[in-house]
């Protein structure tokens, strides 16, 4: 760049001050005209190049006549405008452009010339560039045809499996420039003519020379080769005719895309072929077969895949395959289906079944076939192994067999293969007549009577979990367990177990079993071998109070399995007497486990019953309480007179109608208790005036203290234990006979009572001779060895166990009631009614007293009989099955 001499700025001219030089003194007007002067001058940020913010630096070099002669010289117009002479073409200005200008800024350093950016409009430029050549640009026709010469052989040798002769590129960009010059249609006619040749010369031909010699699954596997090998080559097609298929095609309504071109030319060559066709489509039908027969040898999964994965490509799956492979799947299953129904039980043809079922839907999943044939697969297994055989599936005796079986599994695919045609519930009628025999087999039992209640319990847990599991609780199958479960528990039967009577046993049983939970507790749980499951540790630190809670649970668990059993009991008479009789022991003797638990199932049987059914129950409780206070006043009064009782005295006082009644058993008391007891009787009636006591010694127990040798004991006996024990007070040894005459015992009462203490655990007597019975030829000693590590010892109660005679007289009463309730509701109809026949008289009868149990129409008929004798109504004279109430 030329290095620029010092000027004057555009405020007004510059002048460099040396020591040597004097300035004389101006007038402000020739200050102004030396100002416009200067402002002629050109400034530096003028020169070419030169940045207009920047000052140029002063050359001190300029000697003093050089400034003078700038400031007094001014530039002429001309000389601005004056530029070195360039050639002239034709009186028109030429700038050549391969050499430097004669005003280069070299040149004008050299010259001292000074540039300018102004020039004059002397007309335009021509811009000449010299050694340039011109291209000559080649015809479209002939561009084309070199072009698609390219693509040809290219495309040949991509059939043939050999080396592009060009490059990806090239190729790409003569198919670009073609189809610029709009020549797309006519490249893509003769791609697809080229195509066209190709596969019927490289491929059908090999493929149709295969077919003649071939089996059918060797020509699918050639076909599926072929067709991998033209999928690939296609993707080369592709790939050079991109633009093609992504400009011309991509908006032809009539065209397809390249890759739907190649899927065409291989339906409509190789697939649709005549000699082809069949044999693809029987090899892959050929392959499934080995798969379904687990054929090794022919089983060839891979190529089953990907002929499948061809048909799905070559949109022939839905047309051709899918009805051929349907057809075979259908006669395969028939043929399946009567040999699985001819060859095996229930058990292993669901089994077999679910297998197949199985092994299809997850063959569909795996071979990806579609989910239309998956569907049409599951509808033909279900038409053919459930629908058209499902009377082989609900077989009584068949499904109860399944069911006893205990294989929740087969029961649950049983259920299932019946629900995929909503046939779950024809299993009903199979399903209570299962529960109605299994149930009866328990119930009518005699030598595992005592096992009952348990038996039932496990019978209706596992029934439960089969309508929960197996038959994902079906409803229908939920109202048959229930009703097949009241049916055969309120089964009557006229045997030993019930005394000649109808009473259902199961009312018994289960009032026997709840006195066994609320008189031992969780013990006596444990000991009848139930099922629980496992609680938790307790802490370290956990008191009595916490287990007690435990054991209240326990007990509330067992109580609501029983109540279930209990709601299917009709006739609630049998319970309620039995349930009343075992209630009352335990309130007079004390073996309640727990008194909450007591009035827990009260509570229980009150919410089921209605308060009718246990309003003599709860009466019960009250006399216990209220016979707590009577001795509590009694003792009260035997203070107050300062009168020191021969012993400690508790009576309860209980009203007749809320109690069972029980026998009066002869025994002669002691004295020292006859006075005990005339005593409170005094001071009962005392308060209460026309009131009469039955004294039950049966049912009374004391505690007595009795001096061994080896130490003191004081033992807990029944009324009966003690008057024996006390004989023995006169004399050390006493017979049979004797025993007898002290005690006034009869004979069942005594020998019961010597064997408990005699011949049971605690034998504070010695028998002779030795033995576990007890006879009338039999000696009794006081057992002077006697010993046992504590003080306090209890004697079985013998005696407050039931008897056989006890359990008929109650069955027996509970009959007759049962009677008594029939006539009552026979009398209240005629009454109401007057005149009715005997079939609607039954009914009615039977209405009216289910709540108590369904009468049979026999016992109705006898008790109609009973009211006719005793003229509680008639027969009509006209009509013999008409009944005529008298007033």
């Amino acid at each position: 760049m030329p290095s620029a001499k010092p000027s004057e700025s555009k405020s007004g001219p510059q002048k460099q001050l040396y020591p040597s030089e004097s300035f004389s003194q101006k007038t402000i007007s020739e200050l102004f005209a030396t100002s416009k002067q200067g402002s002629k001058i050109r400034g530096p940020e003028d020169l070419p190049g030169a940045s207009p913010s920047k000052r140029l630096k002063l050359n001190h070099s300029t000697t003093e006549s050089d400034m003078t002669s700038a400031t007094a010289r001014p530039l002429q117009a001309g000389d601005r405008f004056n530029f070195s002479s360039p050639s002239r073409d034709g009186g028109r200005e030429v700038i050549e452009l391969t050499e430097s200008p004669n005003g280069s800024p070299m040149k004008r350093k050299a010259n001292n010339a000074r540039p300018s950016n102004i020039t004059t409009h002397t007309g335009p430029k021509k811009i000449m560039v010299k050694g340039l050549k011109k291209v000559s640009r080649p015809h479209p026709d002939e561009y084309y045809n070199r072009v698609w010469g390219q693509l040809d052989t290219s495309l040949s040798a991509i059939f043939s499996e050999q080396k592009l002769p060009y490059s990806m590129e090239e190729l790409y960009r003569g198919v670009e420039i073609v189809c610029k010059q709009d020549r797309g249609p006519a490249l893509y006619k003769k791609l697809c003519e080229k195509c066209t040749r190709d596969i019927s010369s490289r491929v059908k031909e090999p493929l149709l020379q295969t077919a003649d010699i071939s089996s059918a699954v060797e020509v699918l596997d050639a076909v599926v080769q072929a067709w991998a090998t033209w999928s690939k080559q296609m993707e080369t097609i592709r790939s050079i005719f991109f633009y093609l298929d992504r400009s011309y095609l991509l908006h032809s309504p009539i065209h397809p895309a390249i890759d739907e071109m190649g899927t065409n030319e291989f339906r409509n060559n190789i697939f649709s072929a005549t000699q082809l066709k069949p044999k693809i489509l029987q090899g892959a039908c050929d392959l499934l077969s080995a798969d379904r027969q687990d054929n090794q040898e022919a089983r060839n999964e891979a190529l089953f895949c990907d002929a499948i994965k061809m048909f799905h490509s070559l949109t022939v799956y839905q047309k051709f395959f899918e009805p051929r492979l349907m057809m075979e799947s259908e006669q395969y299953f028939l043929t399946w289906a009567r040999g699985a129904v001819d060859a095996t039980d229930l058990t292993e043809y669901v089994g077999a079944c679910g297998k197949l079922f199985e092994q299809e839907l997850r063959r569909c999943d795996l071979y990806g076939l579609d989910q239309t044939t998956k569907k049409g697969l599951e509808t033909y297994l279900e038409d053919i192994l459930v629908e058209q055989r499902k009377d082989r599936l609900v077989i009584v005796d068949d499904v109860g067999g399944l069911i006893g079986s205990d294989r929740s599994d087969a029961v649950s695919q049983l259920y299932m293969l019946l629900q995929r045609r909503r046939l779950g519930e024809q299993l009903r009628p199979a399903f209570e007549a299962f529960i109605v025999k299994q149930g009866s087999n328990i119930v009518f039992d005699e030598e595992r009577e005592q096992e009952m209640v348990l038996r039932l319990l496990d019978f209706k847990k596992k029934l439960d979990s089969i309508w929960e599991h197996s038959f994902q609780r079906h409803e229908g199958l939920g109202h048959s367990l229930r009703e097949a479960f009241e049916t055969f528990i309120n089964k009557s039967k006229r045997s030993s177990m019930t005394w000649g009577t109808d009473n259902p046993k199961p009312g018994e049983m289960i009032a026997k079993y709840v006195d066994m939970v609320l008189k031992g507790g969780t013990k006596a749980i444990r000991a009848s071998g139930i099922q629980r499951e496992p609680a938790p540790k307790a802490a370290d630190n956990e008191d009595e109070e916490g287990s007690g809670e435990d054991e209240d649970v326990e007990i509330g668990k067992q109580l609501d399995a029983v109540l279930d059993l209990f709601r299917f009991v009709h006739g609630k008479a049998v319970f309620e007497a039995f349930y009343k009789r075992d209630l009352a022991r335990r309130l007079l003797l004390g073996r309640s486990a727990s008194s909450d638990a007591e009035k827990s199932m009260l509570t229980r049987l009150k919410s089921e019953c209605g308060a009718g059914f246990t309003h003599n129950l709860e009466q019960m409780f009250k006399d216990i309480e209220m016979a707590r206070d009577e001795i509590s006043s009694y003792k009260s009064v035997l203070e107050e007179r300062q009168t020191r009782p021969a012993f400690d005295l508790s009576v309860n006082v209980l009203s007749s109608a809320a109690w069972p009644s029980y026998p009066d058993v002869v025994i002669n008391v002691p004295e020292s208790v006859l006075k005990a007891t005339a005593s409170f009787e005094q001071h009962y009636k005392m308060k209460h005036s026309g009131r009469r006591l039955e004294w039950k010694h049966a049912l009374a127990h004391c505690q007595l203290k009795a001096l061994f040798p080896k130490g003191p004991k004081e033992i807990v006996v029944s009324c009966f234990q003690a008057v024996i024990l006390m004989s023995f007070n006169k004399d050390e040894s006493m017979t049979y006979d004797d025993l007898q005459a002290a005690s006034g015992l009869d004979d069942a009462e005594l020998k019961r009572t010597l064997q408990s203490l005699a011949c049971a655990r605690y034998r504070v007597l010695s028998k002779t001779p030795k033995g576990k019975d007890v006879n009338t030829s039999d000696s009794f000693v006081v057992n002077l060895n006697f010993s046992h590590p504590k003080y306090r010892i209890k004697i079985n109660q013998i005696q407050a166990k039931e008897t056989k005679q006890e359990n008929q007289q109650t069955h027996e009463r509970v009959a007759a009631d049962r009677n008594y309730e029939t006539q009552a509701a026979i009398v209240r109809i005629m009454k109401s009614r007057k005149s009715i026949t005997h079939a609607e008289l039954v009914s009615e009868v039977i209405t009216a007293t289910k709540s108590r149990g369904v009468l049979d129409p026999a016992d109705i008929k006898k008790n109609i009989e009973k009211l006719i004798d005793k003229d509680y109504m008639e027969r009509d004279e006209e009509g013999h099955n008409l009944y005529n109430y008298v007033a």
